[in-house]
């Protein structure tokens, strides 16, 4: 009888044990926790630490990782642009479960089909934003407007389905062989047509600066040469009243400098020959008076 009693209470203990095991259980903070009773969701929990439920078969838990996954693509992919050319395109998304509720029900909880229902979404948005643009804008003039557009359009598609987009980039983007030649040579011919623009213009210009300078400068002389023989001759009026002057009050001195003058004008050059009459009215000033 003791044997059977405890037995009993063994078998009592274990099934305890095994009740308490499956009623409790630790939530890690980078999981959700699902809790399904007969193959529904009963409640999400989100706040990490230990957590209690109904035990198996009642209830039933699943987690989810909350964590940013990564979906990136092994291959580059083609797409076609408004110019029909053809592009290979690597490209990565960022993503994370937000609502398990709507994950669950979208992919019964399989990460790999959400991937690929996101790479579909993304190759979709790709398509639909390179079509609509050149080469010339998805490279470089619109690249960054081409991003907001696709992660817009996945971000709204994948909220359906309890996921969150936190980025979709493209790592690369390359022409086919066949093109790129003749893309990169068109582009090269553009790029050196607008520095034959701004060439030209800026050789306007420093032509238009040039004459205008020179104008100026023009200006600025001719004044300045007006004011000085405005000087000059005020100057020379001045001082052919002085000589006046002087003259008038001794002829004699006027005479005997007008000599100097001519003296000096005669003898400026040392190769200057004159054939003058030593005695005559020229010399009168240089003979010697007793």
């Amino acid at each position: 009888m003791n044997a059977n009693r405890l037995i009993a209470a063994i078998g009592g203990l274990i099934a305890l044990l095994y009740v308490l095991a499956s009623s409790i259980f630790v939530l890690d903070q980078r999981h959700f926790a699902v809790i399904f009773a007969f193959g529904q969701i009963v409640r999400v929990i989100e706040q990490p630490g230990l957590q209690l439920k109904y035990p198996a078969p009642f209830e039933n838990v699943r987690f989810f990782d909350r964590r940013i996954l990564t979906i990136d693509t092994p291959e580059a992919e083609r797409f076609i642009t408004s110019e029909k050319k053809n592009l290979l395109v690597d490209s990565y998304v960022k993503w994370r479960i937000v609502d398990p509720r709507k994950f669950f029900v979208s992919f019964k909880g399989d990460e790999r089909l959400a991937q690929d229902r996101l790479t579909q979404l993304v190759r979709s948005a790709l398509n639909e934003e390179f079509t609509k643009r050149t080469v010339r804008e998805i490279i470089s003039d619109q690249r960054e407007q081409v991003m907001q557009g696709i992660r817009k359009k996945v971000a709204d598609d994948a909220s359906d389905i309890g996921v969150e987009i936190v980025d979709v980039r493209l790592k690369r983007v390359d022409l086919l062989a066949e093109i790129s030649d003749s893309v990169y040579r068109r582009m090269e011919a553009e790029r050196k047509r607008v520095a034959n623009e701004l060439r030209s213009t800026g050789a306007a210009e420093s032509d238009k600066i040039r004459a205008n300078a020179e104008r100026q400068r023009d200006t600025i002389l001719s004044e300045a040469y007006r004011d000085a023989q405005k000087i000059k001759g005020s100057g020379d009026a001045r001082a052919t009243a002085l000589y006046a002057e002087a003259f008038g009050r001794d002829p004699q001195f006027a005479q005997f400098y007008q000599s100097l003058e001519a003296y000096r004008s005669s003898f400026k050059d040392k190769k200057d020959v004159m054939v003058v009459e030593p005695s005559g009215e020229f010399f009168k000033f240089l003979h010697k008076k007793n």
